[in-house]
């Protein structure tokens, strides 16, 4: 039997925290007498984030005074004391080995069901002013739990809390949660725990992804590991003008050797020494046939655009670019039910890429071509598309010109009978992919079926940090130029040098503006993974479990080398 030792409450706030605002309320503190918890919160308790904590799924944390005795020895620290790892419940007798999924229990009037691990982000870090905190939660096996409220009523420090229900195949937490973020995973368990109903859904589905991969875990597909390292040269043997703002560049193996077939719908980075120091990096989606042994990128000049530019007038048969493997996972999935190609103005690039590798399938598959433009002179690639989409023997053509037609609109999309067993891509325009997912959707279409590439660098993902608005263009960090190796961060188009003076290559992003994505900030969770398109890292903190090759967590990571990341 174990025993509620205290119940902490605590109002989301704003916290000032390296330079950032935190929206969080995972400072609690202890409250006297009996309190009421209620299905998806106790009274006087809030969350600040409740895109991962919180809900019903995770309306009471739970933390056992057992693993504040072993943090204490751990850390050194003499001043932790109940709510200080922002649980709503500080226990006695019931440790996350012991523990299992599913177990349901009643405290006072009311009773909970055990539904997943604590989720490891990076505010109990900040709490703890310990940021290797979420990492040592795991791999000390020690994260603590949420409760769901299957029976609403009072509670009070004091009260008994008794078990009413083991949980399907007793699976315990600490397993649970190393089958998540650990190596090695046990196959047999994986299965197991799928068949928890208690589990809550977002754990679920990250368990039944992990048995969809082939290597039973929720790392990217090995076929999608860059198929060489850093930049090697590539010589152009032909250019063709597409349309007039689009330029078609054709480029082979010096040796005239075949180059590794792309996946449908990948891009290309580029290196181009003669147009500027240091020479700026540009990403373009390969247009042509995945299997043709060679690589056509297609650039649109843009009206200030310095790579663009540069290329339109000076590139010619014989030049030399650099590139990097191709690379992205907006790509072409094999099956063999109806797909849809859409895209808006140069958007046209990675669909027609996918375009190409059906004809060369001869795919039976029903696929629909729809693609916005604003009139017949700035069509690009009309030709190609047609005679490829007449190849084909289910599929259909659509190009809508903004100039005499307008937008595309729900309407129209409607009009086209798309099943809702459809595979959607979409490229182009922010505005466009938002609007044509949203006309897919209310065409039945689920989201899981559509896919979209986005040009330039990918929305940030920072959860609890209040954003500025407007957000700031990337730019060097504030101060004196760091003496270390450069870095750059080519989706967003800028190079800075390193400085120890940053813990990791997440902060100096952070200074930068860059655009950034993390959540356990740690090597836990893999939220910021990024691609590694030429140079070496070495870890600060080495994660729990390695990314796939040819990428690197940045929040744990420092460069070795001259680094070019895809961020």
């Amino acid at each position: 039997m174990g025993k509620l030792i205290s119940v902490n409450v605590g109002l989301p706030q704003n916290v000032q925290w390296r330079d950032k605002t935190v929206y969080t309320g995972i400072w609690k503190t202890p409250v006297e007498g009996p309190v009421t918890v209620r299905r998806l919160n106790i009274d006087g308790d809030g969350q600040g984030d409740l895109g991962g904590h919180g809900g019903e799924q995770r309306a009471v944390m739970v933390y056992q005074t057992e693993s504040y005795d072993f943090w204490k020895k751990y850390l050194g620290r003499g001043d932790l004391v109940p709510g200080h790892f922002g649980e709503n419940f500080t226990i006695s007798g019931l440790p996350d080995d012991e523990v299992c999924i599913g177990d349901r229990y009643r405290i006072g009037e009311a009773e909970f069901e055990v539904t997943q691990p604590r989720v490891t982000c990076f505010r109990v870090g900040m709490r703890l002013n310990e940021p290797r905190m979420p990492n040592l939660l795991v791999s000390q096996r020690r994260p603590g739990f949420y409760f769901r409220v299957i029976s609403e009523g009072q509670v009070r420090a004091g009260d008994d809390i008794v078990r009413t229900r083991r949980g399907r195949h007793a699976l315990s937490v600490a397993d649970v949660d190393a089958l998540l973020y650990l190596p090695d995973r046990d196959l047999e368990l994986l299965h197991k725990i799928i068949d928890v109903p208690a589990l809550s859904p977002g754990w679920q589905q990250s368990f039944r992804d992990m048995l969809a991969s082939p290597q039973g875990s929720a790392s990217e597909p090995a076929a999608a590991i860059p198929a060489w390292a850093g930049f090697r040269p590539l010589r152009v043997t032909g250019v063709r003008r597409e349309s007039p703002q689009v330029m078609s560049i054709e480029l082979e193996a010096e040796d005239h050797s075949a180059l590794p077939a792309p996946l449908a719908g990948q891009y290309l980075t580029v290196r181009i020494p003669g147009a500027g120091a240091p020479a700026p990096l540009r990403s373009y989606s390969l247009s042509g046939d995945p299997a043709a042994g060679r690589y056509r990128i297609s650039v649109k000049r843009e009206e200030h655009g310095l790579v663009s530019s540069w290329l339109h007038e000076h590139v010619e048969p014989g030049s030399v670019v650099e590139a990097a493997a191709p690379r992205g996972d907006f790509c072409l999935a094999d099956g063999g039910g109806p797909v849809v190609l859409m895209s808006a103005g140069i958007g046209i690039t990675p669909v027609l890429a996918m375009l190409h590798a059906l004809a060369a399938a001869g795919s039976n598959r029903d696929i629909w071509w729809l693609h916005t433009t604003r009139n017949r002179e700035t069509q690009a690639f009309a030709t190609e598309v047609a005679s490829l989409v007449e190849s084909l023997p289910s599929a259909r053509l659509s190009v809508f010109y903004t100039q005499t037609q307008g937008r595309l609109d729900r309407p129209a999309i409607a009009a086209l009978g798309i099943p809702a067993s459809a595979t959607a891509y979409l490229c182009g325009p922010t505005q466009f992919m938002s609007d044509m997912r949203d006309a897919l959707a209310a065409g039945g279409l689920a989201p899981e079926r559509i896919h979209s590439e986005l040009f330039g660098a990918l929305p940030p993902i920072n959860p609890g940090v209040v954003a500025d608005t407007p957000r700031n263009a990337p730019h060097p960090p504030a101060g004196l130029p760091g003496t270390g190796p450069p870095i750059t961060f080519a989706r967003s188009g800028l190079t800075v040098t390193w400085s120890s003076a940053y813990g990791s290559i997440l902060e100096l992003a952070e200074a930068c503006d860059v655009p950034t994505r993390f959540s356990c900030r740690s090597g836990v969770c893999h939220l910021c993974v990024t691609g590694v398109v030429a140079g070496r890292t070495a870890y600060v903190q080495q994660p729990l479990e390695p990314p796939e090759q040819g990428t690197v967590l940045i929040c744990s990571a420092a460069p070795e080398t001259e680094l070019v990341l895809d961020l």
